[in-house]
């Protein structure tokens, strides 16, 4: 199957984004988990809406493993619709005439903030591994730094799914007065073994490929589009359901009415897969796969205060919605209920809805209109409360 059209080259995105820039010198760093502070450093972001006088309509967006910052507008490099246009724009759940959305590149990623593919300055080249290990906590705080640079202290809310879930939860206990209510969608308050060995093998393939050349290939001028492409296949299985699977693709062949007997893409999931992996392979840097993974990996927020979830949001006023989908098997209910049940622990304000659903954990970037009902009643509820119009 032949590559995607491209609108800008990926590479390109590294340093220079389509997008806004924040950029923070060597004299004020982001002091890293991995406790190294990285300075200079930058950040890529979107706005969509106007903030308003008061300051109290902005509305964060957390992106997922493969996301960026074009969640509601076109993106450069494939030209296609942002990732979350179904949830965020002029009169949908998250209404850019109402609110001053602002979704981030995470720190690690490849679309403008500071990764391994960014070029150092005491070199020239790419950090390549020389990048510090990434957290979820790392995300959050270069986020905050942000807002500190765009004179927002708080946050009306912040919203995600996924990873992006991830950020939300650690939002609420990292800065608890800085959000007014937190939306974490598909989500987990760690990572479980089956997620983190999933996210092994991903990485095992990328560093399998020769061409990956112990991190260093942007320096060496190769590509392991192979070990990437690979890592995707995989890791886009846990995305979807059986049912879901079962009901686009079936035993269906691929353009043929009979086996080739053959190792050819026989079957539609075989070509849908492949086509994933060299569709990914083209807008996403392969080092940055190993930096987001890993800090998936490492997310537990349990683990922060004592093994006691409940602890991460004692005393917050923050307002909480929890949702989950029923074939979600990549972050099940059970993991929602896990948070929703510490945070009545914690006496803290908290809706949930699981929503039913055969589209798997990818069912919160699709045409879902009970996540759409329920992020609106939702948003809706905290708005009159906020006092925002």
């Amino acid at each position: 199957m032949p590559s995607p059209a491209l609108s800008a080259e990926p590479r390109s995105q590294v340093d220079d984004p389509s997008s806004l820039v924040a950029r923070f010198g060597a004299h004020e760093p982001l002091v890293m988990d991995a406790g190294v502070p990285l300075g200079p450093w930058q950040i890529a972001y979107q706005t969509y809406g106007r903030l308003n006088a008061e300051k109290s309509n902005a509305v964060l967006i957390c992106h997922a493993l493969t996301g960026d910052q074009h969640a509601a507008n076109v993106s450069p490099v494939t030209g296609k619709p942002g990732w979350w246009s179904t949830m965020v724009g002029p009169g949908k759940p998250v209404d850019t005439d109402r609110f001053f959305v602002i979704c981030t590149n995470v720190i690690g990623g490849c679309m403008g903030t500071t990764g391994p593919a960014s070029t150092d300055p005491a070199t020239g080249q790419p950090y390549t591994l020389d990048f510090p290990v990434v957290t979820i906590r790392d995300m959050v705080r270069s986020q905050a730094a942000l807002l500190d640079r765009l004179g927002i202290g708080s946050l009306f809310c912040v919203i995600g799914g996924s990873m992006g879930g991830m950020q939300v939860l650690q939002w609420a206990a990292s800065y608890p007065d800085r959000v007014f209510s937190a939306l974490p969608i598909a989500a987990a308050a760690r990572h479980s073994a089956q997620n983190i060995a999933f996210h092994e093998v991903g990485r095992q393939a990328i560093m399998a490929d020769p061409d990956w050349r112990r991190g260093r290939y942007l320096i060496e001028g190769t590509r392991p589009s192979k070990g990437l492409a690979v890592a995707r296949m995989g890791a886009h299985i846990t995305y979807l359901s059986e049912q879901a699977l079962h009901r686009k693709f079936g035993r269906n062949f691929q353009d043929r009415s009979a086996p080739t007997f053959s190792f050819d893409a026989d079957f539609q999931i075989e070509s849908y897969l492949r086509y994933q992996g060299l569709s990914f392979v083209e807008r996403f840097d392969a080092n940055s796969y190993l930096y987001v993974t890993r800090a998936m990996d490492y997310f537990d927020l349990a683990a922060e205060h004592d093994g006691i979830l409940a602890k991460a949001f004692k005393g917050s006023a923050t307002r909480f919605c929890v949702i989950s989908f029923t074939s979600d098997w990549l972050f099940p209910t059970s993991d929602s209920r896990a948070i929703v049940h510490a945070l009545n622990a914690a006496a803290a304000s908290v809706g949930f809805v699981e929503v039913e659903s055969d589209k798997g954990h990818d069912a919160f970037l699709l045409e879902e209109p009970a996540m759409f009902a329920a992020a609106q009643g939702f948003i809706d509820a905290a708005a009159r409360v906020r006092g925002i119009a």
